[in-house]
Order: C-alpha cells, then structure tokens, then sequence
C-alpha cells in the first residue's frame, strides 16, 4: 500500500489524514496517510527516513515549510513564486516540492463560496508567507486590481516587484493598513492576527454589502475578523474550505484524480 504523510511539529491536530483518507475512500485508491512529529531540527533526515521506508509523498505545515522549500530538487511554478513548500512528490528524479494553498484558497472562492475572482478588486491582508503563496494563484484569475496591505508596507512592495512580470504588471499595488483605499469584492485575511484573537488594523470601510471576506483561520467559532466583517455587511468565509481544497490539489499531484470535495467539506465542518 502507497504511504503519504504529514510532516509538522506540532502536528497531533492535524486533520490532514482524516481528509485524504476520504479522499482515499471516495476515488477506490488505496493508500495509507499518517502524521509524522518531526523534530525541529531534523526535518531533512525525518524525509530521508520516510522515503527510505518507501513514502510516496508528503504535505509539509508548521514549522517545515521554508526547509522544505530549501530541501526539494525542484520545485513547481508555484512553489518558486510563493518561496515555500507544502507537497512533495517523491520520484525518480528525486523530491518535488509544491504549493498547493494558493490553489486551494482560489478553488474554495471559485467553486465553494460561488464568487467571482476575474474583474473584481481584492485586498490581500499581509504579506508574509501565507499570502506570497496566494498572490500567484489570484492573479492567474485575472482580478481587476490585486491591493497588498501590510504593516510593513516594504514586504509588501517587494512581493509586488517580484511578481510585477508574472501577470501583476499594473494589477498589483502595495500599501499599509492605514492607507487601503476603497471596497473591495474580496477581502483575504492572510495575516496570523487571528491566532491571537487580533484584528488586523483596517477600517470598515473595506467591506461592502456583499464583500466575500475569507480568513485562512478556521475553527469552530469565527474568528475576530470574521465577526467584524460580517457585521459590516461581508459574507465570511474562514479557511477550512481552503484546507480541504488544498489537500484535494497534492492528491491530485499524487495520484493524478482529484476529488470531489462538497461532501467531505461538509463532513469536517461538522466535525469542528
């Protein structure tokens, strides 16, 4: 039986192999998904022994996914532009490392949450390494104008040079909390505020009625950032949608077949 895992530390609430073995179960494959609790410096040899063990592939989360990067042989389009690695696909050219959470947050906008991306105006919140993953992924849905809003607003115009010639050439703008001008279609939280149950620093004023406002956080409760947004009149979407759709991208890398994901997004949610 082909063997998957994922690599994190922590990694016990990880429900990544609950999802793929639906997703096993769903598309007749037969496959065994685990967790693996990697030391925090020693992610390099934790892979070298899973694929000794004859791993096929793995996702990668906190806090591996920058060594990740580092460690594949190659890397897709996307794992190049988002400078971070959460798939890898173990072959005979070696290790391939992906992103598939750009991909994930799109299809979850796309197909789950039913809206729009191609001619709308999105704020992406934060500029770190959740959000460099998702700027490639947006702007290959060709929005009307892609708004980078960062603390920092440095980081932000750095993202915005670097992918300036892959699509961004006058859609991207970079810009700090204070200076976000406008409402938007879609407003992404990429920012870690919710961990702490913070709100990234933005007026009301964003949101319109309607406003797709989507946090990559999720849990049982919506987080701070969706309570804000929802009573300014925004639909909140949190980021269980993308963790589902993101899975379904790496089963695809590895099996070639990507599930369907309606029933089993259901299932988690109930499962919070």
């Amino acid at each position: 039986m082909d063997r998957y895992c994922v690599f994190g530390n922590p990694i016990a609430h990880s429900k990544s192999p609950d999802i793929h073995a639906a997703f096993a179960v769903q598309t007749g494959q037969q496959l065994e998904y685990t967790k693996r609790l990697a030391p925090v410096d020693g992610f390099a040899a934790a892979v070298q022994a899973f694929i000794a063990e004859g791993g096929k592939g793995a996702n990668v989360t906190v806090p591996f996914k920058l060594e990740a990067h580092k460690l594949a042989g190659a890397l897709t389009i996307r794992a190049q532009a988002a400078g971070a690695v959460n798939t890898l696909l173990f072959d005979e050219h070696g290790i391939t490392g992906d992103n598939t959470d750009g991909a994930g947050l799109v299809a979850d906008i796309l197909v789950n949450a039913g809206a729009a991306i191609a001619g709308r105006r999105v704020l992406l919140l934060g500029a770190g390494g959740a959000a460099r993953g998702a700027v490639l992924p947006l702007l290959e849905q060709r929005p009307r104008e892609l708004v980078i809003a960062n603390r920092t607003v440095a980081t932000a115009d750095a993202l915005v040079r670097q992918f300036a010639a892959l699509g961004g050439e006058g859609v991207l703008s970079a810009c700090g909390f204070g200076d976000i001008a406008g409402s938007f279609d879609i407003v992404v939280n990429a920012t870690s505020a919710s961990l702490q149950a913070e709100l990234p620093p933005i007026a009301p004023s964003v949101f319109h009625p309607g406003t797709l406002a989507l946090d990559m956080m999720y849990g049982k409760e919506p987080t701070v950032f969706l309570t804000f947004a929802a009573s300014h009149g925004a639909v909140p979407r949190d980021g269980l949608g993308m963790l589902v759709e993101q899975a379904a991208e790496a089963f695809l890398g590895w099996r070639g077949v990507r599930p369907q994901t309606a029933a089993i997004l259901e299932t988690m949610r109930q499962t919070l």
